[in-house]
């Protein structure tokens, strides 16, 4: 029990582990049991990226709802029928919230009746063994995994299995589902499941998918990692005529899709985390005329606001360019705020589809150098701060200019950007008498010792001369007593001999 919450605080990211937090934080509140379900626990298991939070509630989940707009959550779509409510949390994280229910069929291929139902009893309704699992987020038995139709089992041998003989009879839309999951993950088709797969297409079954549930598949399809294995896959059991004959006649656009697949991957490269479903699915009819994308999207069951948003989001995307590329952000400081706020989705798109070298260049340094920049100004902060500038609005400003003065090219060493700083917040730098004085000192001190080395020199080499000449008087003194006494002795002599000459 607790290696799946290990799984699940490892595998999220902060702000899908935030909005988990808070739908059981409310969940508990409204007493409600909540779970995290379907393709969240799957992609957990398998080890696929984790696109939404799935979660399902025994109760109403428009309260939760209410409480997450508060919060600052947008509802995206609110399905009041099957209590189905699809949310954007804060932080940009996707999820939904579901109801948890039972679908009694009265013969198969009939309209199901619905009735509000327990977590086991959703799961076991449910079209695949791999989407019928949970995991319990209530504080009892957090952590505790739920599978009634064994599909982990599944997901260890790679299989895609449905969990009855009508699931293709009842809901015939899951037709297409099998093959966007087997697609997707590449696992095979389990063998029973094959079978009626086969037998529902011998019964033409396709024909009869709902226009509005074929809609949410392709727009399931435009969500994918890797659109053109689930479109390719269709079109290979000519299934994609029931997703709409014009888009099977024409073919999708397999180029915009690697186009736009390349972008998203080196977006997330730059560390941000896409959601490009308007701009794929764009790239998907892109083969057909305006007049020919609206009709689809029309029987696709797409609401007017949809609708106007997938057709006039070309034009916002060049109407971004033309901005992006003109007089006005010419400066960089000016592109980076204009790209801050433009939606990543019209990014991947002219990235993908523009001609324009000015307005893509501009983005690429926005993604590479412009970004990793800004990321590095608490650096610049403390550099700041250390000047000795209090943290006052002056403060954050001086910053600001700097990040504007780096977008340049300028101030990259710390040395450039002290001169900056100290500049832009007036702070001087220490007088250099003072350093002129130790200096000084320092130098006056080497001169007395060498004053004093050359001193004791002096001293020395007088003490020498002086010994020396002492030295030398010395021996003169000597030679002059030795020349005396050698005289006297000869004196000394020769009076000897004349006393004796005389006394003869």
């Amino acid at each position: 029990m607790p290696d799946y919450m290990f799984l699940l605080e490892s595998r999220l990211s902060p702000e899908q582990r935030a909005a988990m937090m808070r739908v059981q934080e409310l969940s508990a509140a409204l007493g409600f049991n909540v779970y995290l379900t379907g393709g969240t626990v799957r992609d957990l298991i398998t080890g696929a990226s984790l696109r939404d939070l799935d979660f399902t509630v025994e109760g109403n989940p428009s309260r939760i709802a209410r409480e997450l707009e508060k919060g600052g959550a947008k509802i995206l779509l609110e399905d009041e029928k099957y209590r189905h409510i699809e949310v954007l949390f804060a932080g940009d994280c996707e999820g939904s919230i579901s109801a948890a229910r039972d679908d009694y069929y009265v013969r198969p291929g009939t309209r199901p009746e619905m009735r509000w139902s327990t977590i086991m009893e959703d799961l076991r309704r449910r079209d695949f063994s791999l989407n019928a699992i949970a995991i319990s987020l209530n504080p009892a038995s957090r952590g505790l995994l739920l599978d009634p139709t064994n599909g982990l089992s599944d997901i260890e041998r790679a299989e895609v299995r449905a969990l009855t003989i009508h699931s293709f009879t009842n809901q015939p839309v899951r037709l297409l589902r099998l093959l966007r999951f087997s697609a997707r993950m590449g696992f095979k088709i389990e063998q029973r499941t094959q079978e009626w797969f086969d037998l529902a297409l011998e019964r033409e079954l396709q024909h009869t998918i709902d226009p509005e549930d074929a809609g949410t598949e392709l727009r399931e399809a435009a969500k994918e990692e890797r659109p053109t294995v689930v479109l390719k896959s269709w079109e290979e059991h000519e299934l994609l005529e029931a997703v709409n004959p014009v888009l099977a006649k024409k073919h999708p656009d397999y180029e915009a899709i690697s186009r736009l697949v390349k972008v998203r991957e080196d977006l997330f490269t730059a560390g941000f985390r896409p959601r490009l479903a308007t701009p794929m699915l764009l790239a998907i009819l892109g083969r057909l005329k305006d007049r020919e994308q609206a009709s689809v999207l029309s029987k696709a069951g797409f609401r007017s606001s949809e609708l106007e948003s997938v057709l006039t989001f070309e034009e916002k995307a060049h109407d971004a360019q033309k901005q992006l590329s003109g007089k006005k952000k010419q400066a960089p400081i000016d592109a980076y705020r204009f790209l801050e706020k433009l939606p990543l989705e019209q990014v991947a798109y002219l990235l993908a589809e523009s001609n324009n070298s000015t307005a893509l260049s501009k983005i690429r340094a926005y993604l590479h150098k412009w970004r990793p920049t800004r990321n590095g100004l608490p650096q610049v902060a403390n550099e700041l701060e250390a000047l000795g500038m209090p943290r006052e609005p002056k403060f954050d400003q001086i910053v600001e200019q700097v990040f504007a003065i780096q977008l340049t090219g300028r101030g990259k060493t710390p040395q450039e950007r002290e001169k900056i700083l100290r500049k832009l917040s007036g702070i001087k730098e220490q007088p250099k008498k003072k350093e002129k004085e130790k200096k000084g000192s320092k130098g006056s001190s080497k001169a007395r010792a060498a004053a004093g080395i050359g001193q004791a020199a002096k001293q020395k080499h007088a003490a020498a001369k002086a010994a020396m000449k002492q030295a030398s008087k010395g021996k003169r003194g000597s030679s002059k007593h030795s020349g005396k006494i050698a005289g006297g002795a000869y004196q000394g002599k020769h009076s000897g001999v004349a006393r004796k000459s005389r006394g003869r």
